[in-house]
């Protein structure tokens, strides 16, 4: 299933100004902060400019004074210009500190002596501009912001860059930026001082440019669209935004294959020099800019004789960058092939294509020329186009089979065969598979528009309900409808049904019922002899029984791996191969989970499957965080989201993986807020199965941030959600351990006894190995606060080489650490060492992070366990177990921090008990508990 959501980045305050340069933008920040200059460069239109602002908008408030220039191409033979941008309104606050000559010199080139002063007052003139610098530092921080460095006129670039050389420690900061279009920055650091940091801009990302698109008003594009925005513009922020705007003002968008309206300040700014070009190199440029991939060969056998001449006459124009000795002809930037395209009339475009459908080598290209090149329909035509997206969809290029299908239904007569419709339901499937949902639910609205074939109405609708995805509230009222359309048809009914699965899981909650709807889908699907829908069926209930721990899961994985089997669905997320992954990584089976899930990601990766990519990507980044590999893990996660924030596919699910690896090896603010926002959106969704998902990495994150409150909160609600569901087996979300050990540093000790021995009762009859050995790490903190400190530490000895040996490296650690913990009150200067060892082979930072402030705050030597009441509280009636044990210790002089740690609790747990054993005794302070144990001895 897919689901639609735009998942914001957690990254804190995020100035909409710099999207997608929050990195370059914090070391800028940090240059700026600690007294440092910065020079950004990159090519005209990337965001030089636009976080220059906001750099200077930032800083300019904590600067005494701004000096400001932004020269212009026009105005750089102007000698002294910029100095005057800068220096002019402050020369009244300086001259009368600069000494007569250098006063002079400065005012008669800021008043129009020209170059000739330079030559007879340089060093004077040098002097001066450095004196004034120096002279308003003295009253305060200085910052020059100047941008388009490039056309900053010589002159006064001389004088600048020798100031900048020789201000030393003087609190000048300066800000610049410079279009570049290569590396070729270095002449420009001449006029910044010698520590400045270049940062260089380069081209956005899709999702970047597509939250830009979203900032500035072009929001709802669909993302096959924002995907050719991203290619014309070349990552270009300016180009973006011009183009994103003519598509706003556009009231009819291109149909496929027809290229993105491009506004004419984009085509003047980048075809200024097509007028130079003969008229037959203008007809040349425009067959390679019709072109895939066009070639001087190409070119050849599309009439252009004289290619080469023509390429090269170009190129000395800055519109080509043809490769010197190869045979590629490559535009200078994506946007002049589109502005070249655009500019030229319908019936040149389709002349272009002509030529291109019988020179091209390659199939799917030739169909496509011909599409672009015929007007109406043509049957020829329709069917060389649906030859070639099969033949895309076999390379692995479903996005390229979804555009040559609707190509072909706009090329299919009304009474073809197949149907227009036929070829438009062909294409919303490959669009589904390419990850481009508004495009899928958009051909399938069309279709519900226009037919009334039973069998083609039902694949709409499940075409609608597929891209609706886990938000499945947003559909319900389909179903009744796709019900009636599939009347008593069994074929029809089984496709039904099998969304009526997940319908039962995700809205209804209701796991037997999803089961029973698998079943009988599969049932369906047999009778009709729909081998494809059978298997799904079958896969997608062997899925459902693990989770509820069926004794049935095991045959019915088997039943599903049954020949004859269909390629589409042994590489399917929601396929048997997915489902005896799940089994697997369940059974504590890590290394053949991993070797399934990475054949299978490369499977989908080699037919282009976006989708099952978002998943299969996400099951290999989980195998890894089982097995202890947390920064390989948190690199996938990280790339599992940022595919699903893409794509719009699973960003719940990725947003969840994403969290538990940030708190494992990342940075745990992230993960708490990614968390947070997985609950949200699945809460908002009426999601329940990824409700308790995403409280359970919320719990977890909270446990490992130390907030053991917050934590009880969250994983309680995880225990609730899935026991309504009737998920129950604990290998599902592995969430018991966390909830048993938040509970015991919380003091509620009864009830994590009661959730291990629970959940102990369902591992043991399931054989969750994994499971078992996390519950007696818990069990073995509760035994330590009983005062049971050999039997504690022998559970824990047993929970970690159990672990290790079953490749949980990550639990392993943890085990080893509540062992150090355990023995620091009798262990030497070397007690974490272990744990700090296992920690560091998983790359599991935030936990590395609490091994050293454990050990830093271990005390010399700490006090005796306490394994009973001293003598002088056995009197104490009233007290709970947990309140004895923390006023045994008060009494001995442990502070509230060593008191957590001996307990395994946290200091506010602590604070919490002291507070209720002030309470009972009718006391006021730890000094009363001390008096009143010592009266109590003397008695």
């Amino acid at each position: 299933m897919t689901v639609r959501r735009d998942f914001k980045e957690p990254a804190g305050c995020r100035s909409d100004q710099v999207i997608g340069r929050e990195e370059l933008f914090t070391a800028a920040r940090e240059q700026l902060g600690r007294g440092g200059s910065v020079l950004l460069h990159g090519p005209a239109g990337i965001g030089k400019s636009t976080v220059l602002r906001a750099l200077a908008g930032e800083y300019g408030g904590a600067a005494r004074t701004v000096l400001r220039c932004s020269p212009t191409e026009s105005e750089s033979h102007l000698p002294f210009l910029a100095l005057a941008d800068l220096l002019g309104l402050v020369l009244d606050e300086v001259s009368e500190r600069l000494p007569a000559a250098q006063r002079t010199a400065l005012e008669s080139a800021l008043t129009g002596r020209g170059e000739s002063t330079l030559q007879r007052d340089g060093l004077a003139l040098r002097l001066a501009v450095l004196s004034a610098l120096r002279a308003l530092a003295d009253t305060g921080p200085v910052l020059v912001v100047a941008d388009d460095l490039q056309w900053l006129d010589p002159a006064s670039a001389e004088l600048l860059g020798f100031a900048a050389r020789r201000l030393g420690d003087t609190p000048v900061r300066m800000l610049c930026a410079v279009r570049t279009e290569g590396e070729e920055y270095d002449r420009h650091l001449r006029a910044s001082p010698p520590d400045t940091l270049a940062v260089r801009l380069g081209p956005l990302s899709r999702a970047q440019l597509s939250a830009l698109l979203d900032h500035r008003g072009y929001t709802g594009l669909p993302r096959s669209t924002v995907r050719d925005i991203h290619r014309t513009s070349g990552g270009n922020a300016l180009f973006a935004l011009e183009l994103g705007r003519a598509l706003a003002e556009n009231p009819t968008p291109p149909r496929p294959g027809e290229p993105l309206p491009v506004p004419t300040s984009l085509r003047a700014l980048v075809l200024n020099r097509l007028e130079m070009l003969s008229a037959e190199a203008r007809r040349t440029l425009l067959v390679a800019s019709a072109g895939a991939r066009p070639t001087l060969a190409l070119l050849h056998s599309a009439g252009r004789d004289n290619a080469e001449a023509e390429t090269a006459q170009a190129a000395e124009l800055g519109l080509l960058a043809t490769e010197p000795e190869g045979p590629a002809v490559r535009f200078a930037h994506p946007m002049i092939s589109a502005a070249l395209y655009a500019e030229a009339p319908a019936q040149d475009r389709r002349a272009a294509h002509a030529a291109l459908s019988t020179a091209a080598s390659d199939p799917i290209e030739r169909a496509r020329h011909l599409a672009l090149a015929t007007h109406g329909t043509d049957p020829e035509v329709a069917a060389r186009l649906a030859e070639a997206a099969a033949l895309a969809r076999d390379r692995g290029a479903p996005s390229v089979a979804a555009q040559l299908g609707l190509l072909a239904a706009r090329h299919t007569p009304a009474d073809g065969t197949p149907s227009p419709e036929v070829m438009r339901l062909a294409a919303a499937e490959d669009a589904i598979t390419a990850g481009e949902l508004d495009l899928a639910r958009d051909i399938a609205r069309e279709v519900l528009s226009r037919t009334t074939v039973p069998e083609d109405r039902v694949r709409a609708w499940i075409i609608v309900i597929d891209t609706a995805g886990h938000a499945m509230t947003e559909v319900d009222a389909i179903f009744p409808q796709a019900l009636a359309d599939a009347g008593d048809d069994p074929r029809l009914l089984a496709l039904v049904h099998y969304q009526l699965t997940w319908r039962a899981l995700l809205v209804e909650g209701d796991f037997d019922e999803a089961r029973g709807e698998a079943a009988y889908s599969a049932e369906l699907a047999a009778r009709a002899g729909d081998r494809y829908t059978e298997l799904m069926a079958l896969a997608f209930q062997a899925q459902i029984e693990t989770l509820m721990g069926h004794p049935d899961a095991p045959a019915t994985i088997r039943r599903a791996l049954e020949e004859p089997q269909d390629p589409r669905v042994a590489c399917h997320h929601n396929g048997a191969g997915y489902s005896r992954f799940r089994w697997l990584i369940m059974s504590d089976q890590l290394a053949e989970a991993r070797a399934t899930v990475t054949a299978l990601l490369r499977e989908v990766r080699r037919r282009g499957s976006v989708e099952s990519e978002v998943h299969f990507l996400r099951g290999v980044a989980e195998t890894e965080l089982h097995s202890g590999h947390c920064g390989r893990a948190l690199d996938l996660a990280r790339e599992s989201l940022r595919m699903a924030r893409d794509t719009g596919i699973g960003e719940v699910a990725s947003a969840v993986l994403t969290s538990l690896a940030e708190a494992a090896g990342g940075e745990v603010d992230r993960a708490l807020d990614l968390a947070r926002e997985a609950v949200a959106h699945a809460e908002e969704d009426g999601d329940q199965m990824y409700v308790s998902r995403a409280l359970a990495a919320l719990g977890h994150a909270q446990l490992v941030a130390g907030d053991v409150s917050a934590a009880v909160r969250s994983l309680r609600r995880v225990r609730e959600v899935e026991q309504g569901l009737g998920i129950t087996d604990p290998a599902r979300g592995r969430w018991h351990g966390d909830l048993a050990e938040a509970l015991v540093r919380s003091g509620e000790i009864a009830e994590a006894q009661d959730v291990i021995d629970g959940t102990r009762e369902i591992a043991l009859r399931l054989e969750r190995e994994g499971v078992l050995a996390v519950l007696d790490r818990a069990e073995a903190l509760i035994r330590a606060v009983r005062g049971e400190q050999d039997a504690a530490a022998t559970q824990l000895t047993s929970a970690q080489d159990r672990l290790g040996k079953l490749g949980y490296s990550l639990e392993e650690a943890r085990a080893a650490f509540a062992l150090a913990q355990l023995r620091s009150d009798t262990a030497g200067p070397t007690s974490y060492d272990e744990a700090a060892r296992l920690f560091r082979r998983c790359r599991a930072l935030p936990w590395l992070r609490q091994v050293v402030a454990a050990a830093a705050t271990r005390p010399a030597e700490a006090p005796p366990a306490p394994a009973s009441a001293p003598d002088g509280l056995d009197g104490l009636d009233g007290l709970a177990s947990m309140e004895r044990q923390v006023a045994a210790l008060v009494m001995e002089g442990a502070t509230n921090r060593e008191i957590a740690a001996r307990l395994f609790i946290s200091v506010k747990t602590v604070e919490a008990t002291l507070t209720r054993v002030y309470r009972k005794l009718g006391i006021r302070s730890r000094v009363d508990i001390v008096r009143l144990a010592a009266g109590r001895r003397k008695t």
